[in-house]
């Protein structure tokens, strides 16, 4: 007769000898985890925090390029660069004429003298001679649709004879270098993000496989009872969950405080241009999104490190 070999049971499974499934607090206190005596939860809490910094602040600069260009697109400066106060205010007057009766013209605003003096303040002191130092006369026109080559081309076309000072200048274009800055910020943000997930992986991993390595005894035993390497783990992704939820938590707080306080002090210097870059709705939702992703980053990571080192353990 051939002797038959007994496996031992399943521990994942209910035996006939009434055994309990091999998961939830049985299974972990099989391999204990001091998940709040642990760095993990405070490791995660701080890349939630600069993650959370850093979506707000691109998300912030998205908006105010998108508000600045909403604004600008149809704008049109005429400059009229003439010496002669009288001469200029002559041309001036008739480019604006000219300008105003273009269909391609919304409308047309003669910037007054004294706000270009309060402008130029800060730079020349106050009550500055405009005879030593001519300012050019400034007309804001606004176009219909947003402003071309062809319609700039078209509108000096008009001005050239009236208006032979006349100088035409998209509003984009004077702050094409500020949309190239944040645009650069923009992807630096970005970057950011996705570094600070890559290091928070790279941190859930070496605590994976630090656990691993000071309970490889006991992770034997189980082995040999029957458990898999699917449910061990388990153990591990159910303890890294929990220390990434409170970590999530933690960094999601402290994030929003930093956001609300830089929110304030941008709003303080009254610049037109920042006011744009307020937070929307959806903006705070993809905020508040962060830290389930970092959970889930953290668990799917735990389990891949766990299960693979498990695969070349026995």
């Amino acid at each position: 007769m051939s002797e038959t070999t007994s496996k031992p049971p399943a521990l994942g499974r209910k035996t006939a000898r009434g055994l309990k499934p091999f998961r939830g607090e049985r299974a972990a206190q099989l391999v204990p985890q001091a998940r709040l005596a642990g760095p993990m939860p405070w490791v995660i809490a701080i890349m939630v925090t600069l993650t959370v910094i850093a979506a707000a602040g691109g998300l912030a600069l998205n908006n105010v390029a998108s508000t600045a260009r909403a604004e600008l697109a149809g704008g049109v400066i005429v400059q009229i660069v003439e010496a002669s106060s009288e001469e200029r205010s002559r041309q001036a007057v008739a480019a604006e004429a000219l300008l105003a009766e273009h269909p391609a013209v919304a409308s047309t605003r003669r910037v007054p003298d004294e706000e270009l003096d309060a402008l130029l303040e800060p730079w020349l002191g106050v009550g500055t001679d405009n005879e030593a130092v001519p300012m050019p006369a400034l007309i804001d026109v606004r176009l219909r649709e947003d402003a071309t080559e062809e319609t700039l081309d078209t509108l000096r076309g008009i001005l050239e004879a009236a208006a032979p000072a006349a100088r035409i200048d998209a509003q984009s274009s004077w702050l094409a270098p500020v949309f190239s800055t944040i645009s650069s910020l923009q992807w630096l943000s970005g970057a950011l993000v996705i570094l600070l997930g890559l290091t928070s992986a790279a941190a859930v991993w070496l605590a994976a496989r630090s656990a691993l390595g000071t309970n490889r005894d006991t992770i034997e035993i189980v082995h040999l009872l029957g458990g898999t390497d699917t449910q061990i783990a388990r153990i591990f992704e159910r303890s890294i969950g929990f220390d990434a939820t409170l970590g999530g938590a933690v960094g999601l707080a402290l994030g929003l405080g930093a956001v609300l306080f830089l929110g304030q002090e941008f709003s303080a210097l009254g610049s037109g241009m920042m006011s744009g870059g307020g937070l929307g709705s959806l903006d705070w939702i993809l905020i508040a999104i962060i830290p389930f992703i970092a959970v889930a980053i953290a668990m799917l990571t735990a389990r891949f490190t766990v299960v693979s080192a498990l695969r070349r353990m026995l």
